[in-house]
């Protein structure tokens, strides 16, 4: 899966060198990933990132004119035009299709310009002038970074797997987090499977000088969005609507070929609704089954053809049944363990989706978001099934979820649900290919905090805005 790691601290650099090309070649897991290196022995700092070619973050290293600002990203950034057409104002040269415009933000607002990013992302600054490196994630943290605190460094990876090649010690599972993994399929609380591993906490920037300690920030806090003033219904159509149309052609800008995978939901339906592509140039598929047409293909097909754009079933048969022990296996070796066989569909699919379109425009997260659905709950299981002890554990993770599981739901669904539950199935489609999803988009979660009591769990204004989108479609 694209993403970096890298490793800041004192001890031997040419060990650190070493261990950084060892961390990569576990994340280098398909032929048309591209990787590289940064090393400032100064700064005590070795860093490599992985990424698909011809992604928008296909660029790394990114400096400034001046050459003393270096930026390493992985992820994507849903600027609007106004933002990127205002740097080239200021005199800073960049391709705005790729993640080179983000190392001006730095230079124009400082460590502010994080604030400014809006998508799933995580990121190293190197500032030679002030002698510093900054390690950032998105708000979310949905572009996960696997953390360790060792006495001769700070070790961190975008892939469990890259820390546990370099660091066997650490090779040993996290009991309470398999009992989380067991009741609730994940763990919670930003816990992993592996001991003495964690997850670095959504939403920060962590500034690493030499021989000085850490300075560990949080630029975003949820409170920002949980205080606002709830809209009235009218108020908050209105502003739906204008949101909407205004953040959905961000998701169709870059380099790449977009396609939509399409559902027969309301989420898909209302992407497709307001796309602005000409008639034939945007590809849709859906996946299906080797016997019959299910819902999801009859309807998307219909939303399809209504919008005059090409669509095709991506079928789950016999070939992938062939293929199987073989899928199954690289699942979980993809996703460090957070995806079960269950996903082997997904890798399956995917493949072959990425030959239609490199960048993948879902749904996903859209009644989530919009109507604070609740996709993750601890399961009961026999209480025969495990050993007394462990047992214990699973009981347990019941009693940290309902602890998690308080307080505002929408913050419960948009920085629990999604970082912990819904990463495991994000990490597996991203080694294939590029996602993106408008419904994570900031101005439109921001907006969600909004909604009115008595439209909070309800379909009525997405349907209505299918409708004020594309009336045909919203006859369906």
């Amino acid at each position: 899966m694209p993403g970096i790691v890298g490793i800041i601290g004192t001890g031997s650099f040419v060990e650190k060198t070493f261990a950084i090309r060892r961390m990569l070649e576990r994340m280098m897991h398909e032929p048309f990933y591209t990787s590289g290196t940064y090393f400032n022995e100064q700064l005590g700092l070795c860093v490599g990132w992985v990424c698909h070619s011809g992604a928008f973050s296909d660029c790394m290293p990114v400096w400034n004119e001046t050459n003393d600002v270096c930026l390493i990203f992985s992820g994507e950034n849903f600027a609007d035009q106004s933002e990127i057409d205002q740097l080239r104002a200021q005199g800073h040269q960049f391709d705005p299709k790729t993640a080179s415009y983000i190392v001006h933000l730095y230079e124009e607002l400082g460590l502010k310009f994080i604030e400014k990013l809006n998508g799933w992302f995580s990121g190293v600054l190197v500032d030679l002038r002030e002698k510093k490196s900054i390690l950032f994630n998105d708000r979310y943290g949905l572009s996960r970074v696997y953390q360790h605190d060792a006495e001769h460094g700070f070790y961190f990876a975008s892939e469990a797997k890259a820390l546990l090649r370099v660091l066997p010690e650490l090779r040993q599972l996290n009991l309470t987090s398999l009992g989380e993994f067991f009741s609730c399929g994940c763990p919670l609380q930003n816990k992993t499977l592996f001991s003495g591993i964690s997850l670095f906490p959504a939403g920060s920037a962590w500034t690493f000088f030499p021989l000085q300690s850490t300075r560990k920030e949080k630029y975003f806090k949820r409170e920002v969005w949980e205080n606002q003033e709830p809209l009235s219904s009218i108020e908050y159509y209105e502003k739906l609507k204008e949101t909407w149309v205004r953040i959905l052609p961000r998701y169709f800008r870059g380099n790449e070929q977009v396609a939509v995978s399409l559902t027969g939901g309301k989420d898909s339906r209302m992407i497709m609704a307001w796309t602005q592509s000409s008639p034939g140039s945007l590809p849709c598929y859906t996946f299906g089954g080797m016997f019959r047409d299910c819902e999801d293909v009859k309807l998307a097909r219909l939303v399809a053809k209504i919008c005059r754009q090409p669509h095709q079933v991506i079928p789950v048969g016999k070939d992938f049944l062939s293929q199987f022990s073989t899928l199954a296996e690289k699942t979980v070796y993809f996703t460090d363990g957070a995806m079960d066989v269950s996903g082997a569909s997904d890798l399956f699919v995917n493949r072959i989706v990425r030959q239609i379109a490199p960048v993948r425009m879902t749904g996903n997260y859209g009644q989530e978001i919009l109507r604070g659905a609740i996709a993750f709950k601890p399961i009961s299981l026999h209480r025969g099934l495990f050993e007394q002890e462990f047992d214990g554990l699973v009981q347990t993770a019941v009693q940290t979820y309902s602890s998690e599981y308080t307080g505002n739901r929408l913050s419960f669904v948009a920085f629990k649900q999604v970082p912990w539950h819904h990463y495991s199935r994000l990490s597996l489609e991203q080694s294939q290919l590029t996602l993106r999803s408008p419904y994570l988009d900031n101005d439109l979660v921001s907006l969600a905090f909004q909604t009115p009591a008595e439209l909070a769990m309800s379909i009525e204004p997405q349907m209505r805005l299918i409708i004020d989108g594309n009336p045909a479609v919203g006859k369906i």
